[in-house]
């Protein structure tokens, strides 16, 4: 039934309140709240039903879009719709964003490829859409610690997830971004990150992330989600996974040796919060070598981000891969390019390279911690315009300059599957299962904390969801769902008739009392810092932006303004590496809230010009040449 995952799970609730309702009309009955209990009660007799629990609904698996693209890569995207009148997109997960990004024609310069458009997943023009509302220019809020430094024009509209006609879940109001940027991503995301934003022209009103609006809802379980990549090489083309509420087994794997209930807690810098030991790095063989080597000796922490396709790791460790593989550094494109005889050479020795992740460093115990092992394949990418002027060979992996670059980026979840409980602040990583019931997906819900069918107790998603148990299929959880709501209203016509038997007898009037309608809007929400359903998402740590001071003016630009960038003049001096705890708010200026520390100050741009017949910066909205 479509009322379940996507968007209209409390329609049963709802026609069974409305025919409870004309019933209670007709005969003139008293409605009060009270407590748990329904009665129609006559001086004879009482007819009693508990309140109707609230409907679980179905986790949302998100439509692939069965495209590979992207100009770093070819990426498993999504499909998204955009604004009313509808417009297609397609966009690739982000798991540290909490807005939509889309890209603008501004990202389409004159000098692009013929195909940017298409490559690009689909240009979005907030002109043709009827629900668009402008905000302002923000920076993203995201890569700064990389050297990206992107602004993107903010606003709110309406996000369906799938194609048009596709009947996928919807979102009014949604945070969304256009973009202009070229250099940091080529497509738009899907913001997963559930925290909310808070904008400068909107004081004290944070507003709802995607995965958050889904979860207020109801139309997921609990504010979580599961993602993998995908792998062109591997079988027949494995698309990428994107699960909300839930996540699906047939994916991954847990490896003999590692304990079932492996989990990750969420690090207390929310900039950062999928933050993983890396325990060790090593390679199956080398060019010089047919016996592992180590990549990596002494353990790091590093952050789980899908949003760029990088490994970003310590100078030292890509000496080491360097050396183990004959990788050249391209310090104007700041990539490891390959030329065509070195791509001959690794794909020949096709060696794999295996990440050892601990949630502690040191790792204590063989059973905490997990291998994720790639092959070569999983590196074996091209990069494409405005990078190179044609397609070329490169290895994603990048110099981190301070450990707070150490990034595991796409690449790595090409192998990865990550599953992400935001109720019980913890996280899970396992290697991805290559086998014939790979596609055959087998979906498990993550219950909420808040949720009463959730095992009392467990703090672990596989736990309180049944892990290792055969999770319900989507037909049969929205089959119980069609039931209970049947019941309802069959109770309430067996109550109509029951009162129409009364009254025929001359009964007297009934009165009903201590009765509560269910309101679909009154769910229970998420709140870890007061514990497991204390408090909403909106109430911790939030992404706060600063405005533009000149919303969709003509903007001056400084001299060194590159050509596809809206640049600022300002980049920020604090260090990324500073704590950040649950409570502290991102905002855009460079104030200090007293009692809860230093804040992530994220500037404006500076005005640019606009080019002739513009109403656009004519310098695009994008990253910092570097």
């Amino acid at each position: 039934m479509r009322a379940l995952g996507h968007g209209n799970a409390a329609l049963p609730w709802l026609l069974s309140s409305q025919v409870t309702s004309l019933v209670l009309a007709e005969h003139g009955m008293k409605q009060e709240s009270h407590s748990r209990q329904r009665w129609w009660r006559d001086e004879n007799a009482v007819v009693q039903q508990q309140e109707q629990t609230t409907t679980i609904p179905a986790p949302i698996v998100a439509s692939v879009s069965q495209y590979w693209e992207g100009n770093d890569g070819p990426w498993s995207s999504f499909a998204i719709q955009v604004g009313q009148r509808a417009q297609n997109v397609r966009v690739l997960p982000s798991t540290a964003s909490t807005s939509t990004w889309i890209v603008y024609e501004e990202g389409c310069p004159a000098d692009a490829p013929s195909n940017c458009a298409d490559t690009r997943g689909g240009i979005f023009n907030p002109n043709n859409s009827l629900t668009w509302v402008p905000n302002s220019i923000f920076q993203l809020g995201l890569g700064e610690n990389l050297d990206y430094n992107v602004f993107g024009d903010f606003g709110f509209d309406t996000v369906t997830l799938g194609w048009q006609g596709s009947g996928g879940p919807t979102v009014e109001h949604a945070v969304v971004a256009g973009i202009g940027d070229t250099t940091f991503s080529w497509l738009g995301v899907l913001g997963l990150n559930p925290r909310p934003t808070n904008f400068s022209t909107f004081p004290n009103n944070p507003q709802v992330s995607f995965v958050q609006a889904l979860k207020n809802q109801n139309s997921i379980p609990s504010v979580s989600w599961a993602y993998t990549a995908g792998a062109q090489y591997r079988l027949d083309k494995v698309y990428g996974s994107l699960t909300l509420g839930g996540y699906d087994t047939s994916r991954f794997t847990k490896p003999a040796g590692t304990s079932e209930n492996l989990t990750f807690p969420f690090y207390t810098d929310i900039a950062r919060d999928l933050l993983v030991g890396i325990q060790s790095i090593t390679t199956s063989n080398t060019t010089s070598s047919t016996s592992g080597t180590k990549l990596l000796s002494d353990g790091i922490f590093a952050f789980i981000d899908s949003t760029v396709p990088h490994l970003w790791l310590p100078e030292s460790v890509c000496k080491a891969f360097e050396s183990a593989f004959g990788l050249t550094w391209n310090s104007t494109a700041g990539l490891y390019m390959l030329n065509a005889s070195q791509h001959s050479t690794l794909t020949a020795l096709n060696p794999s390279i295996t990440v050892t992740l601990s949630p502690q460093l040191p790792h204590s115990a063989s059973e905490n911690s997990v291998a994720i092992t790639l092959p070569y394949s999983a590196f074996d990418l091209n990069i494409s315009w405005p990078h190179a002027e044609t397609s070329a060979y490169y290895f994603p992996l990048k110099r981190a300059t301070n450990d707070t670059q150490y990034t595991l980026g796409r690449a790595f979840l090409q192998e990865a599957y990550l599953i992400a409980d935001y109720e019980r602040q913890n996280f899970s990583v396992w290697p991805c299962k290559w086998d014939s019931e790979t596609t055959n997906a087998n979906i498990i819900p993550i219950l909420s904390v808040n949720s009463t069918a959730a095992n009392p107790g467990s703090d672990n998603p596989s736990e309180s969801t049944g892990g290792s148990r055969k999770g319900l299929s989507t037909g049969a959880i929205a089959g119980i769902a069609v039931g209970a709501a049947v019941g309802v209203i069959l109770l309430a016509l067996a109550a109509w008739f029951y009162i129409r038997r009364a009254r025929s007898k001359g009964r007297a009037s009934f009165e009903l009392e201590n009765t509560i309608l269910h309101d679909p809007n009154a769910l229970p929400d998420y709140h870890p810092e007061k514990g497991a359903g204390a408090e909403e998402l909106d109430s911790c740590a939030k992404h706060e932006l600063q405005a533009h001071n000149n919303k969709f003016g003509p903007l001056e630009a400084p001299d060194n303004v590159g050509k596809y960038e809206m640049e600022g003049d300002h980049t920020s001096n604090e260090a990324d590496g500073r704590e950040r705890r649950l409570g502290v708010v991102h905002e855009l200026d460079a104030q200090e809230d007293a009692g809860l520390g230093p804040k992530i100050t994220l500037e404006p741009p500076t005005a640019v010009t606009p080019g002739p017949g513009s109403t656009f910066p004519d310098t695009k909205m994008g990253a910092r040449s570097r």
